[in-house]
């Protein structure tokens, strides 16, 4: 069975150095065979054989693996593979152009294999916001679970979205220093907070609005106090989105007779 790509990129990261080890070792071995073909093999067709190993060892999506790899090629392409042969000197101007050639496509690689696996990963972070976003709502449509377990469930959610220490509800609106907006940017004393840089208020609860159709039903006090962290604003409106899952539900509540609002943390 494949092992799966999230499992597998893990596995790379964590045995580095053997990662990075093999992409050294391997063009030093396949510039030692193709030297004892030299005579019958093309510079051109070992170099192209070289590209291989680099776009392989970039492919691991470590920068290092495939930027020595490319330094290694170029290294021993040089001393197996041009004349002056078993030297590190290079003579003629085509191998000189091979070699640079070499180093120019392991960077290159390199950077398009990372670019992919941040692409694949914001994708999955992404996938797994929608999900749970989904998950919340289809509960609160299909009325599969009590309020305060749809508000524990929540508060759940945010606290591993946000990464945070705590989420409690508060059915009041009592003044409180920050609030996290509709479209997902954050006030700290009524003045825009950049986030980005300097991350969530950790001297105050944060205030994240529990709303239906403009009417407000209470709210989530969040709490960021041991470290300082940097939610994306798409986080952030992923925040909002599942804080208005539960005022539906609490709307429908209170159409339905039933006004109280429970009160829970997680």
């Amino acid at each position: 069975m494949d092992m799966p790509r999230g499992r597998s990129f893990a596995w790379l990261v964590t045995h580095r150095p053997l990662v990075v080890g093999v992409a050294v070792l391997l063009p030093l071995a396949a510039c030692a065979v193709l030297s004892v073909f030299r005579d019958s093999v093309p510079n051109t067709s070992s170099a192209l054989g070289l590209v291989l190993l680099i776009v392989a060892a970039a492919s691991t999506g470590i920068r290092s693996a495939g930027l020595l790899a490319a330094l290694s090629s170029a290294v021993w392409f040089d001393f197996f593979l041009t004349e002056p042969y078993n030297r590190f000197a290079i003579t003629d101007q085509a191998d000189i152009e091979t070699a640079a050639l070499l180093m120019l496509v392991g960077a290159a690689v390199s950077e398009i294999a990372l670019w992919g696996r941040r692409q694949q990963a914001r994708a999955s972070l992404e996938q797994g916001y929608l999900d749970g976003v989904l998950r919340t709502a289809a509960a609160v449509s299909a009325g599969q679970s009590s309020t305060e377990s749809l508000i524990e469930h929540v508060c759940g959610q945010i606290v591993e979205l946000l990464q945070i220490d705590r989420c409690r509800f508060d059915p009041g609106d009592g003044p409180v220093l920050a609030t996290i907006e509709a479209d997902g940017t954050v006030k700290y004393n009524a003045h825009p907070l950049n986030v980005r840089r300097l991350g969530l208020p950790t001297d105050t609860e944060i205030e994240l609005v529990v709303q239906s159709h403009g009417a407000i039903h209470g709210r989530f006090l969040l709490t960021a106090a041991t470290s300082v962290v940097r939610p994306s604003q798409q986080q952030l409106r992923v925040a909002v989105t599942l804080a208005n899952q539960v005022g539906v539900a609490l709307a429908t509540n209170t159409d339905d007779g039933n006004e109280g609002q429970p009160s829970t943390s997680s």
